[in-house]
């Protein structure tokens, strides 16, 4: 029960900002009193969706990372771990609703230069890759300082051929991978794996590298349609 009542608080700070501040502009600017008013129902219904769709989170999704993450280990095959985290990252980022908005917008403002399914995969792909990546270092026990010092470097590095256009939609692309079903799987499947260890491995990390394979990939896109 207390965890309910924590998870309706957490919604609540979420939603009741945003809807004084509309209340306050609505007061200045003498915005129609039925347009507020459907702000205000949305509003509501955002907080509905938001406190079920994070009581499944925790119910399901949260759980299940855990348990997956704490039976890889046990496998005994590295290779094995890291396929099966890669395709856990590629599943679990296609069904992220900030990815899908992001492709649909890239696809609308370039008038379908750049296909919805293209940006999708791309990102998907680099979540994967970095999710293998993190895991790799995980269970190898790598200082995370050098795998994210040559994974930035490896941005800036390919910033410089890619086209400009490209390089803020790669950055929101790795913004949009921390959304609210990538990042509770993400962390949850890096504590189940580093809990394998006996605490002798930490996670910390799993999502700050795996944000990194959608700037890449989609840089990498821009070099491939930017020609």
């Amino acid at each position: 029960m207390g965890s309910i009542k924590e998870l309706l608080l957490e919604v609540l700070y979420s939603v009741i900002p945003i809807t004084l501040v509309i209340l306050l502009i609505q007061v200045l600017m003498k915005f129609p009193w039925a347009d507020v008013a459907q702000f205000l129902l949305g509003s509501l219904f955002v907080g509905a969706g938001l406190f079920l769709f994070f009581l499944g989170t925790n119910i399901g999704v949260v759980p299940i990372g855990e348990m997956i993450g704490d039976y890889l280990p046990k496998t005994g095959k590295i290779g094995r771990v890291l396929l099966i985290g890669g395709l856990l990252g590629f599943a679990i980022t296609v069904a992220e609703p900030d990815v899908q908005i992001l492709a649909t917008q890239v696809d609308q403002v370039s008038n379908g230069a750049v296909p919805k399914i293209i940006l999708i995969l791309a990102v998907a792909f680099g979540v994967a890759f970095f999710i293998a990546l993190a895991l790799f270092r995980l269970i190898k026990d790598i200082p995370i300082k050098y795998v994210l010092m040559g994974s930035y470097v490896t941005v800036f590095t390919l910033a410089f051929f890619t086209p400009s256009s490209f390089v803020p939609v790669a950055l929101d692309s790795g913004g949009v991978t921390t959304g609210p079903i990538v990042v509770p799987f993400i962390v949850a499947l890096g504590v189940g794996v580093a809990s394998g260890f006996g605490g002798r491995r930490s996670s910390f990390g799993f999502v700050g590298l795996a944000s990194v394979g959608p700037i890449l990939a989609v840089m990498l896109l821009g070099v491939m349609f930017g020609r």
